[in-house]
């Protein structure tokens, strides 16, 4: 698929100083109030670029609709952004919500980026709509909600488009997605855009279940659905076979993590992005709050108890004491990758943890 290593051990390959498995980046382009989607995008090629010069894997961008605190909710769009600023750096979707789109939609859009940015694409694809069901209506055109059953025949069909591989007699044998192989392997040269790096993303394990089987990458949500990490990995390795993509299970970790200078402003930060997720779930979407606000909000017993169970997962604090939680989460949970979300109210905040998490690894391009 693309030009992705094609084993675990390549993928481990990656330059990643000492830490005990690749560091990568997952960018929701938050929102904090005050500030501007402008600002989150601008954020997100700077983040883009720290991560591309101090030796994170990979960075990806998360599909969301209708959430004023986040600005990612055209993933190929910011893709095709960050490529123009990054040489190196993989970029891909964590994720696309493959039943809010037709297949051969993604199969173009990602396609291009494969043109755009050869050998640098991965397509994450989930199957959750990344909103709530009235606004996953109104992408889809139909109230009628995608059952599970769907996924695997959507991902099935996606698959065909990138390999422009429809059976003879297919009704969709004669369409091609553009740019994709039908144009050839080599033109002029130069070594055209093959395709992208397919994914698949959960927080349970219906996904994990058919990452296996398909012997695709794996990416679980631990940033929201701790508890059911471990199992879910386990499932993915239990179910793996291997394939031409991979020969064993690689299996990365959504995980939200926020290192600071001082650590009681790692707390005041994550607070923020715990008050933002309260809202979310409670029906109150809004910008991501700043430390003040957070600070000032009056929790009832059970919002406290809500925040408190959220920050539990969330590893935070100094440099030193964010590297040593992620260790301890690579040990529990066998994870082979890390990607990192960083939720805080500026910019600023969150580009300053990744450098500090990265200073804490010995990843390249650090202060000598």
């Amino acid at each position: 698929m693309g030009d992705e290593p094609q084993t675990t051990d390549d993928i481990r390959g990656a330059a990643r100083g000492s830490a005990p498995v690749p560091l990568s980046v997952l960018d929701l382009a938050t929102v904090g109030s005050g500030l501007t989607a402008t600002h989150a995008l601008r954020a997100s090629v700077e983040l883009a670029e720290l991560a591309e010069a101090r030796g994170f894997h990979r960075m990806w961008v998360a599909e969301h609709h209708s959430m004023p605190g986040v600005a990612s909710s055209s993933p190929a769009v910011i893709l095709a952004h960050l490529a123009a600023f990054t040489r190196t750096l993989r970029l891909g979707s964590g994720g696309v919500m493959l039943p809010n789109h037709a297949p051969l939609v993604i199969a173009e859009q990602f396609g291009t980026l494969e043109a755009l940015a050869p050998g640098r694409i991965d397509l994450g694809l989930g199957r959750a709509p990344g909103t709530d069901g009235a606004t996953a209506a109104a992408l889809r055109r139909t109230d009628r909600p995608d059952g599970a059953d769907d996924f695997p025949q959507q991902l099935a069909e996606l698959t065909r488009f990138l390999d422009d591989d429809f059976p003879d007699g297919h009704r969709y044998a004669r369409i091609h997605a553009i740019p994709g192989p039908v144009q050839g392997s080599v033109a002029g040269g130069v070594q055209s855009a093959s395709r992208p790096s397919v994914w698949l993303l959960g927080s349970s394990g219906f996904s994990a279940r058919l990452a296996g089987a398909l012997g695709l990458p794996f990416s679980f949500a631990h940033h929201f659905s701790a508890a059911n990490t471990v199992p879910a990995l386990e499932l993915y390795r239990e179910s793996f076979r291997p394939s031409a993509v991979l020969d064993r299970p690689y299996a990365a970790i959504g995980v939200s993590a926020l290192a600071a200078d001082d650590p009681a402003e790692a707390r005041r930060q994550v607070l923020t992005g715990a008050l933002g997720m309260l809202r979310l779930r409670t029906g109150r979407p809004g910008l991501i709050p700043s430390p003040a606000e957070a600070e000032a909000y009056e929790f009832s017993a059970l919002e406290r108890e809500f925040i408190d169970s959220w920050l539990v997962n969330v590893v935070h604090g100094g440099a030193e004491e964010v590297r040593d939680g992620l260790d301890a989460l690579v040990k529990r949970t066998g994870a082979d990758e890390l990607i990192i979300t960083a939720n805080a109210h500026t910019p600023a905040a969150r580009l300053r943890s990744y450098a500090l998490i990265a200073d804490a690894y010995g990843l390249p391009g650090g202060e000598s």
